[in-house]
């Protein structure tokens, strides 16, 4: 059995007196050096230790619990008896919660889930030679031993203008929402457009507030010669902005576009202007199963995001039979071209730490969602 398909199989701080006497100076009291956290794990010589960096506390709590949820699942699933993963609450302090895990040995860290975070863990975990497995999606926050495994909004993009220039589209509008995630989609749309021939014509910032959004798309309108508009935000703003943009039966030849934050939002099959458009995303194919067995144990439904726990874990089981226990983790084994296979689909890493995704198309059409391109099973090259 190749390493694909069994991966697959195995398929988240007085002065006083008239006379003033000179006094000697107080002794100084010597300020302890910290002494390094000691680990609460007993010595194991049969498990790689492994640290899941999520928030358990604070605002973010309940993703992270999915994500750690997950991640059990996969090791029950499996069966593994290989792995020993601790899980570190990064809702406080992210940079405490890494000197913890590598206090306690572990030797590769899943996680933290926000890029924020990902600066202060690196500094802790790279003097140790400890890589890091991110959950976010920020692409710029790859680094050595830094390995982002999120959704990337610039590669859903790609592959979205990729299949619209497929099917005659060249000229593209944007309604693009200001901050990070808008940049990250502008340049993408920009780089993707241009590898394939075609023009952006015009590009509408907005706040991500319905008022905003709403206005953006109404002065878009009054613009012409573009054949596809893409909407870079997820599906209930994204609803508002082709509700106005179809306002008064306009631009109704204008295929809309969407990003993978389209992927699940309830409100993309129930608003008529969306009708018809297009974005790129994981495929759902493993995730209904995934979803029934995650309720069954937990009691409740998981984040669409908590596969990434699961995935991580499976990525951890394939590579763990060429680790041995208590030695650095193979990070080079991270780089194979023919990639690995999870709930989301077949993915692989760059040697720059940036995850690649197999993405399928979608259209929304009466009511429903399809898949009008499927991802690929497997990479090419």
């Amino acid at each position: 059995m190749n390493r694909r398909n069994l991966l697959a199989a195995t398929t988240m701080a007085v002065l006083a007196g008239c006379t003033v006497v000179p006094k000697a100076p107080a002794p100084t009291t010597p300020v302890p050096t910290p002494t390094p956290t000691e680990s609460v794990i007993p010595e194991d010589t049969a498990h790689h230790r492994v640290a899941l960096l999520v928030p358990v506390s604070g605002k973010n709590a309940a993703v992270g619990q999915s994500i750690a949820n997950a991640a059990n699942m996969a090791l029950l699933d499996t069966g593994a008896k290989n792995l020993r993963i601790t899980t570190y609450d990064t809702g406080n302090n992210a940079a405490d919660a890494a000197r913890r895990a590598l206090a306690d040995g572990n030797r590769l860290i899943l996680g933290p889930l926000l890029s924020d975070n990902i600066p202060a863990v690196a500094a802790v975990a790279r003097p140790e030679d400890v890589p890091l497995i991110s959950f976010s999606n920020d692409e710029k926050a790859a680094s050595k031993n830094v390995f982002i495994m999120g959704n990337l909004p610039g590669q859903s993009i790609q592959r979205t203008v990729e299949y619209a220039h497929a099917h005659g589209v060249s000229a593209y509008a944007a309604l693009i929402p200001r901050g990070e995630y808008g940049d990250r989609a502008s340049d993408a749309l920009l780089s993707s457009v241009r590898s394939s021939g075609g023009a952006v014509i015009a590009m509408e910032p907005y706040d991500r507030t319905a008022a905003s959004i709403g206005g953006a798309a109404t002065r878009l309108k009054a613009k012409s010669g573009y054949g596809a508009l893409l909407v870079a935000d997820g599906g209930k703003l994204s609803a508002r902005a082709a509700t106005a943009f179809r306002a008064g039966g306009e631009n109704a030849n204008v295929r809309l576009l969407g990003t993978e934050l389209w992927g699940g939002e309830r409100e993309l099959t129930s608003t008529p202007a969306l009708n018809g458009a297009w974005y790129a995303t994981v495929s759902d194919q493993r995730f209904p199963q995934f979803s029934n067995s995650y309720r069954s144990r937990f009691g409740a439904q998981p984040f669409r995001i908590a596969t990434l726990g699961y995935d991580a874990v499976l990525l951890t089981l394939r590579i763990s039979r060429d680790w041995k226990v208590g030695k650095k983790f193979p990070t080079s084994d991270m780089l194979e071209s023919g990639g690995f296979l999870g709930l989301d689909g077949a993915f692989r890493f760059t040697r720059g730490g940036i995850i690649e995704r197999a993405l399928e198309v979608r259209e929304i059409k009466d009511g429903s969602v399809s898949v009008v391109s499927p991802a690929p099973s497997k990479f090419g090259d």
